[in-house]
């Protein structure tokens, strides 16, 4: 928190934060996978990227600390939570003032935090998962910036995450405000159809980093990829459909609104992409050594400041 690990207890904002009441605030989702290097953060400079790229969206000012330093802090923080494979949280939230609803009066500050975090969909994702289209609509991108992880925008995947779960699905499809298929409630989808994949366009979508890793093993495979714009009916008569996204990793899709996807069950194609998605977060494929990055080799500091980074006071 701002530069120090702290126990968790002590990881806390006051009442009266804009970033809290305001969901004023911008995040990344982030994995570390267990390899035989040691603990390994898949495309950490990605995610890195995105979040200062998200804080320049969101308009936020100047920031305590650069790349470098967060992604240093990254390592840190699994580290200290002695972790080998684990979910990663660095969230920039605005605090000590924006409480009138200006940006400009208000002061960023940073958290990361670190847990276990296996199964996104738990046992379900095996056998593929069970998904409705929902009647929330994404953002149309001139309401809400959806090129930026912004915490507020997920008020939006809150309401039709729960609405699918209350009525027996696993996850949502989510059309966007001129009806076309835009991501799930956290995920990028894809579908199959005679043996070319397709995928929207990240017009009201997140362009997700685990999306650009499909899209690279699909290349690897000799695989079709086109990105277009995809109707609901290319849903339900689609070969194979699957999501993908940072938690859920490689997910394949087997029923959409009471419909089958294909024969019911995770398709060839969707499984031989989750086979090169283990591959290489495991360190075992041509691309880990680019996309896997490890601590470096020296001790944990304990704050920021030893680094020489002056946190905000």
């Amino acid at each position: 928190m701002d530069g120090r690990l702290v126990p968790e207890s002590q990881a806390v904002v006051p009442f009266l934060t804009a970033g809290l009441h305001y969901g004023m605030g911008v995040f990344e989702g982030i994995r570390c996978y267990d390899t035989a290097l040691g603990p390994a953060v898949f495309r950490l400079d990605d995610h890195v990227e995105r979040l200062l790229a998200s804080a320049r969206i969101l308009g936020f000012g100047p920031l305590p600390y650069d790349a470098t330093a967060l992604s240093e802090a990254v390592h840190e923080t699994v580290a200290a939570n002695h972790l080998r494979a684990c979910y990663i949280r660095p969230l920039i939230y605005l605090a000590d003032g924006g409480m009138n609803l200006s940006l400009d009066t208000g002061r960023p500050r940073v958290g990361i935090a670190a847990w276990a975090w296996h199964d996104y969909h738990g046992g379900s994702a095996t056998a593929g998962i069970r998904v409705n289209v929902s009647s929330y609509t994404r953002h149309h991108p001139n309401a809400m910036p959806t090129h930026a992880k912004v915490a507020g925008n997920y008020v939006n995947s809150f309401l039709a995450k729960t609405e699918c779960s209350r009525l027996g699905f696993d996850d949502a499809v989510m059309l966007d405000t001129e009806g076309f298929v835009s991501e799930c409630t956290g995920e990028n989808l894809f579908l199959v159809r005679r043996g070319t994949i397709f995928t929207p366009p990240v017009d009201s979508a997140l362009s997700g980093i685990t999306r650009d890793t499909v899209m690279a093993l699909a290349g690897d495979l000799s695989l079709r990829v086109v990105e277009e714009r995809l109707v609901r009916d290319r849903l339900y008569s689609a070969d194979e459909v699957f999501i993908c996204g940072t938690a859920a990793e490689v997910v394949g899709v087997r029923e959409i609104d009471m419909r089958p996807v294909g024969d019911g069950a995770v398709g060839p194609l969707t499984a031989a992409i989750q086979r090169e998605f283990r591959e290489v977060v495991s360190g075992r494929h041509a691309r880990s050594a680019g996309w896997l990055s490890t601590a470096p080799e020296r001790p944990v500091s304990g704050t920021l400041e030893s680094q020489g980074v002056q946190a905000p006071r």
